[in-house]
């Protein structure tokens, strides 16, 4: 097959020389005639790809299309219910939201309502007028001495390496003026998430960037020196995240540049990979005893840590420590398998750790039966976009919620699924100059604004469609799943009184 395509080929060429010859084809045609004749050759010689050694130019069309696949599917191929892991229908929420415009939603439902996977609201004939107080929830247990009044949405943890300077800076930009907090990450504190002025929670990973010593252990005296800073309000301990638990985080080396790898103390233009673990501890008194650590050094500050949920055994025994010790962190943040990441295995993104709403209630169950919750806040953080999520997260046990991806949307993420490989068309998840500089601060940092205070309205209005006044009255019996749905008419009309009671 290769023989004759060469041969064909050269036939083609020697051809088209001769119709040259006697001016009956253009100049430049020939050169690129030859041009992919020579392609061809190559390619049939070559011996690292099987498509181009069999079809030596048509298979370049099969790594085009193939490059381009992403855009096909949602522009062309994606319903409004369809797209993962955001529908076209949640990201059109979040943008309307962002810009201020009207976010309603024509000609009603495009879900199947009739389904056991459903899960709505239980609304009231007796609906409230929504309150314009956006609620608040106090963070700081018994042993903290500076508590910190948290939004019930805040920006999750996302570092500058992972996300542009640009992106932070209208992140941390939007959370100043909405009086919200904005994780790190566990990239360390840059000075895009100092410059704006908003609130921080400093997230301090298995790398401790930001406080390490040159081996990657853990400095004190580094520690101690940034949480100083008064726009840091909590720190937390990452002991896992929901996209890859227990694989560390992934720094590319084309992302890092000089600038992130002097923020974080490593070498520039490397991978980074965070180990999967700290060093600092090894169980649940150590962990506990790095809490205490981290609060006396900070100077009282809030005290946290995130994870993903795996072995519940080992959440029980850090229970029984809590109570052995006296130790408490002053908050938990429990992020769900279905979190996101900027570069994670496809095995631990889709096989690894608890879904958000099963690790939640088992957490929050957890620490209620040890006698705990009343000193820890629970903070939801996995796919939180709308205010029926923040809503449904507050009923299975959380007292705030955080999100990435909403926020990211806000700020101009189109899904592209670019985000590992520094070429972000919006210049949200790149450190390419060129692609950052179509990501106007000032625009985006207002979409932030807006999208944070739209949400919690709308979570305030769905509040009071319930005939709720407060956040503090919701439970779970607010929601009602498809399967429940099934015999309804059997609940409240047994068969032997239904007839009777119908006619």
């Amino acid at each position: 097959m290769r023989n004759k395509f060469l041969i064909f080929g050269a036939l083609l060429l020697i051809s088209y020389v001769v119709l040259w010859w006697f001016h009956w084809a253009p100049i430049w045609g020939l050169a690129l005639l030859s041009i992919l004749y020579l392609i061809g050759v190559y390619n049939s010689l070559q011996k690292s790809h099987t498509i181009l050694k069999n079809f030596p130019v048509l298979g370049y069309f099969r790594y085009f299309f193939e490059s381009i696949s992403p855009e096909i599917q949602q522009y062309f191929i994606e319903r409004n219910t369809d797209g993962s892991p955001f529908s076209r229908n949640h990201r059109a929420l979040v943008y309307r939201r962002a810009k201020n415009v009207n976010d309603t939603h024509p000609f009603g439902t495009q879900l199947e309502l009739n389904s056991v996977s459903y899960e709505g609201l239980r609304h009231s004939i007796y609906a409230r007028v929504p309150s314009e107080h956006l609620p608040r929830v106090t963070i700081g247990g018994d042993a903290c001495k500076q508590p910190y009044e948290a939004s019930l949405l805040n920006i999750s943890a996302m570092s500058f390496g992972s996300l542009s300077k640009n992106a932070l800076l209208a992140l941390n930009t939007g959370a100043r003026k909405g009086k919200f907090y904005h994780n790190t990450g566990e990239g360390a504190i840059s000075p895009y998430h100092l410059e704006p002025g908003g609130d921080i929670v400093w997230q301090i990973g298995t790398g401790y960037f930001g406080c390490r010593t040159p081996e990657g252990l853990f400095d004190a005296e580094k520690f101690k020196e940034n949480a100083k800073h008064e726009q840091v309000k909590m720190i937390e301990i990452k002991l896992s995240q929901g996209a890859k638990p227990g694989h560390g985080g992934v720094l590319p080396a084309v992302k890092n540049t000089p600038e992130i790898a002097k923020i974080r103390g490593i070498e520039p233009h490397t991978t980074v990979l965070s180990p999967p673990s700290h060093s600092h501890f090894s169980n649940a008194k150590g962990l506990l005893e790095f809490v205490a650590e981290l609060r006396e050094l900070s100077g009282g500050k809030p005290i946290g840590f995130k994870l993903c949920v795996g072995k519940t055994e080992e959440f029980v025994e850090l229970c029984r420590e809590m109570e052995n010790t006296g130790i408490k962190p002053d908050f938990i943040t429990v992020d769900g398998a279905e979190g996101g990441t900027g570069a994670a295995p496809l095995e631990f993104s889709d096989s690894v750790g608890l879904p958000l709403k099963p690790a939640l209630i088992f957490v929050n169950k957890l620490l209620t039966r040890f006698q705990l919750r009343k000193d820890i806040r629970i903070i939801a953080s996995g796919k939180i976009i709308s205010a029926e999520s923040i809503i449904k997260m507050r009923a299975l046990g959380a007292d705030i919620c955080n999100s990435a991806r909403a926020f990211m949307f806000s700020v101009g993420c189109i899904q592209a699924l670019r985000c590992n490989t520094n070429a972000c068309p919006t210049g949200v998840a790149t450190q390419d100059k060129m692609l950052q500089k179509g990501l106007v601060v000032s625009d985006k940092a207002e979409r932030v604004y807006n999208f944070h205070q739209n949400t919690l309205k709308a979570a305030m209005e769905l509040l009071a469609a319930c005939g709720l006044a407060s956040i503090h009255e919701i439970t779970i019996d607010m929601f009602i799943r498809g399967d429940e749905l099934v015999g309804i008419e059997n609940k409240y009309f047994p068969d032997k009184l239904a007839g009777e009671f119908l006619n």
